[in-house]
């Protein structure tokens, strides 16, 4: 395997992976004020921003799902949602058959203060998807596809290296 650091990059390269990263940044700074706007402490927001879209996708998420997808222990996420829960903004149910299975769904007031912030700050970018070429989205979508399911095999990677570790 050829080492990422040593290796030679091609100025496209480095520039997608510049631009990749000012994309992150800039999401976060997003993701900061939305934790403003809705008076919440920024992983609060940032987990309910993940459980509104996921259910606006309708693909709802899980308790488990959410704890990977912010980086927070699974018994860490259970105090936030329990936080969440108790101040009005997300509910739990059992929608599955398999009533193990607990999904997040957020309250429609708290859904309402999300779209508010969307319709708000959300405006130059949903311009700017609105506008663009439907190949060039195709191609951009195909890309992130493929570069977030190597970062998904990486992360894998050392999750299953980090659970052979000692502590």
């Amino acid at each position: 395997m050829t080492d990422p650091l040593t290796a030679e990059w091609a100025p496209a390269q480095v520039a997608v992976m510049h631009a990749l990263r000012d994309w992150a940044v800039g999401f976060t700074e997003l993701n900061q004020h939305l934790a403003t706007w809705l008076d919440l402490p920024g992983s609060d927001a940032n987990a309910l921003g993940q459980i509104t879209w996921a259910a606006e996708t309708d693909a709802p998420l899980s308790p488990v799902q959410l704890a990977r997808r912010i980086g927070l222990t699974t018994g860490a996420t259970t105090v936030l949602l329990n936080r969440l829960e108790a101040a009005g903004h997300v509910h739990r149910s059992r929608e599955s058959a398999d009533r193990r299975r607990v999904t997040l769904r957020p309250s429609p007031a708290a859904r309402e203060r999300a779209r508010e912030f969307l319709a708000f700050a959300g405006a130059e970018i949903a311009a700017t998807l609105r506008t663009a070429d439907p190949d060039e989205l195709r191609v951009v979508t195909g890309f992130l596809a493929r570069i977030t399911a190597a970062a998904g095999e990486a992360n894998q990677r050392v999750r299953q290296a980090s659970t052979g570790r000692s502590r």
